[in-house]
């Protein structure tokens, strides 16, 4: 098998790409990333000699450069996890998110759709989509496969289409595809504008905690091992056209969260108990900020026999553990273009 994984060397993608790489010796894996500030390629510094793995620099927004790579390599399998997907830096520029969520997912949904024409058969278009698509819950209530979309911010507003486009080629073409929507994730490898990781880095630096509003956002945490078990999972065994929900069965409020945090960084730290908690500082609100998000994976669990393997107390713990032994990768991700970004958002 050929499979395209594209955004393999961000976060959530490196995992994918290194547990198919491992776990497929006779798949040829093919990374497509764009190297933006999200993108690192130490991400896979364990993986970089495999000889099924290979790395391609490019951007899907590029339709030729995207068409002349489906010609020159017949890929079997998309994965695709490629996104721009911080609601923050949506706020700030929703163009960019337009290009590269909707547009790029619709170059290569026209790539697949052109390569595959002939036969279908056992090809599939695997997008990986996220929770926020489906806007926001009240005190109660999860969120299912049926739910309605209701996007609220230009970044799930984005995501919420490039599933529709993916839902339609289906319909239209009878492209096969699958789609999962999965709550936050967290772990190794994650770059330091998304709460836990931010957090770390601050508190390792005794740097103010910023918390938007109250702080009683309500999320449900997955630790992101889980979420590439989970799509090796559904690439390989879920059923075509249909929609799986990824989800820890793990609500936190982000106060709450951040206390946790700060407890078990003391604990690594050494330092007193309560230091780190004294560094939590409320700021302003950001705009359209979704109250609660919770999913129901009860169908991935009863079809395919997935659950979450770690509880959050025990994730969390191995990702302060993670960042603290990997120091330099931390110091490299957070120079430059980041600490210019990081002052314009929470000062």
């Amino acid at each position: 098998m050929n499979l395209l994984i594209t955004g393999g060397a961000g976060f959530i993608g490196s995992h994918v790409v290194r547990r198919f790489a491992q776990s497929y010796p006779n798949y040829h894996i093919y990374n497509l990333d764009a190297l933006t500030y999200a993108g690192n390629l130490e991400n896979l510094k364990d993986i970089e000699d495999l000889p099924n793995y290979h790395f391609i620099k490019g951007n899907i927004v590029d339709e030729p450069f995207i068409n002349d790579l489906f010609d020159k390599i017949n890929f079997d399998g998309v994965i695709h996890l490629a996104a721009e997907s911080h609601v923050d830096r949506s706020i700030e520029d929703p163009l960019s998110f337009v290009r590269t969520n909707v547009i790029g997912t619709v170059n290569l949904l026209n790539a697949a759709k052109r390569i595959w024409s002939n036969s279908y058969d056992k090809k599939r278009f695997y997008h990986v989509s996220t929770d926020e698509v489906y806007g926001s819950l009240g005190q109660e209530g999860l969120f299912t496969e049926t739910t309605s979309y209701d996007p609220n911010s230009p970044y799930s507003a984005s995501k919420a289409s490039s599933d529709h486009f993916v839902r339609a080629y289906g319909e239209t073409y009878k492209l096969p595809f699958v789609i999962t929507n999965c709550s936050n994730n967290y772990g190794p490898f994650h770059f330091p504008e998304k709460l836990i990781p931010l957090f770390i880095n601050n508190i390792i630096q005794n740097k103010p905690l910023p918390v938007y509003g109250d702080g009683k956002y309500t999320r449900d945490w997955l630790y992101v091992e889980d979420h590439a078990r989970a799509i090796d999972l559904v690439f390989h065994r879920g059923k075509n056209h249909e929609t799986y929900n990824i989800g820890g069965f793990n609500e936190w409020q982000n106060i709450d969260l951040v206390k946790l945090l700060c407890r078990v960084m003391d604990k690594k730290l050494g330092r007193h108990a309560g230091s780190s908690k004294n560094l939590i500082t409320y700021v302003k609100d950001r705009p359209g900020h979704d109250l609660r998000y919770a999913i129901d994976a009860t169908k991935i669990n009863k079809e395919l026999g997935w659950e979450p393997s770690v509880t959050f107390e025990e994730g969390l713990e191995k990702t302060v553990e993670w960042y603290l032994n990997n120091s330099e990768w931390l110091k490299n991700v957070t120079s430059g273009d980041y600490q210019e970004y990081y002052s314009k958002m929470y000062s």
